[in-house]
């Protein structure tokens, strides 16, 4: 019964842990983006816990440097991964996650870092995430969670040995939980663009498996000020996307407005390790150095135009099965 409870519990707060009682193929991870206002450093770092479809489970903490372009994995006995059952906290070893704060004990990074004014995805009646009534289907291969699209950053920390001042940087925070990541998906996000307010894009296409099937499924979020522009599969918004020899293309459009996106590799990636079944031996290519084109319409009238720096950029799997130049749900 704490088990179902506390798992009833984090259903309607996607930030918590949700694995309670899970024992075999199931995987839970954090994302962590945090950039130093001289935008000199940007790293994620990536909390989580790992049960494999033979039911060997471990912690870890995955951490990529993204100007570097290179990626460490740390394991840890599954008895140092604490998460709390009434709050979004968890340590994994002597590191520390929360809304309030991260804590580093690695040997690149060391050191605590205060969240300050952060921007959750907001929750509506029927739908406590960014998965909209998705959020209550019980065979879903990945869930997904926003719980900051932005926030501010305070403290230092010790990289490589060296001090660095993040206090005025930004973060950003996401999450996944669930069996295994899709077969391909295209995602991007950046919250560093010269305006005058807060903005932040976050976007998401994947091939989701369904009742013996799959669909092509989108979840974009665009904050703008005071502002989230959602575009989804569940809120009957449509999507085209294709691919260049460094670019990335992506709309999407409702009733009223339209997002225009364009992602540019640029840079290295570091090598992320990704769950497949609950255990931790996929792999994939992110990038933090990549700037993104954004345009927000309503109508014909453009609302915004800008571009966003040190943006997460994955494109993963046969991506081909996501393209389509015809607008389509």
């Amino acid at each position: 019964m704490p088990h179902f409870l506390n798992r009833w519990r984090a259903l309607w707060n996607p930030n918590r842990y949700h694995g309670w009682g899970r024992q075999r193929n199931y995987f839970e991870g954090w994302y962590f983006k945090f950039v130093d206002p001289t935008e000199q450093y940007a790293f994620a770092a990536i909390p989580g816990i790992s049960m494999g479809s033979d039911g060997k489970q471990h912690a870890f903490v995955q951490v990529l440097d993204g100007k570097l372009c290179r990626a460490s994995y740390y394991e840890f006995p599954v008895s140092e991964f604490v998460p709390q059952a009434h709050r979004f906290e968890l340590n994994v070893g002597e590191n520390g996650f929360s809304e309030q704060h991260l804590s580093f004990h690695l040997p690149e990074l060391k050191g605590v870092l205060k969240l300050d004014s952060l921007r959750p995805w907001p929750k509506m009646l029927g739908a406590p995430g960014i998965m909209g009534w998705y959020s209550f289907m019980p065979f879903m291969e990945c869930y997904h969670g926003v719980v900051s699209l932005n926030h501010q950053l305070e403290g230092q920390l010790e990289i490589y040995g060296q001090p660095v001042d993040f206090t005025g940087g930004k973060g950003y925070i996401e999450k996944d939980w669930g069996e295994s990541f899709p077969s391909s998906w295209i995602w991007t996000q950046t919250n560093h663009f010269d305006a005058g307010q807060p903005v932040s894009l976050m976007a998401s296409v994947a091939n989701i498996p369904w009742i013996g099937s799959h669909f092509i499924g989108y979840i974009v979020g665009f904050l703008l000020g005071e502002k989230l522009y959602r575009f989804a599969t569940y809120t009957g918004a449509k999507m085209r996307a294709s691919l260049g020899e460094k670019e990335v293309f992506l709309s999407f459009k409702d009733r009223k407005n339209r997002l225009e996106i364009i992602a540019h590799k640029i840079g290295g990636t570091g090598e992320l390790v990704s769950p497949i079944s609950g255990d931790m031996i996929g792999k994939v290519n992110e990038s933090l150095q990549a700037t993104v084109e954004v345009k927000l319409f309503e109508g014909d009238s453009l609302l915004f135009e800008g571009t966003g720096r040190n943006a997460g950029l994955e494109v993963a799997g046969p991506v081909e099965e996501l393209l389509t130049t015809e607008w389509r749900r």
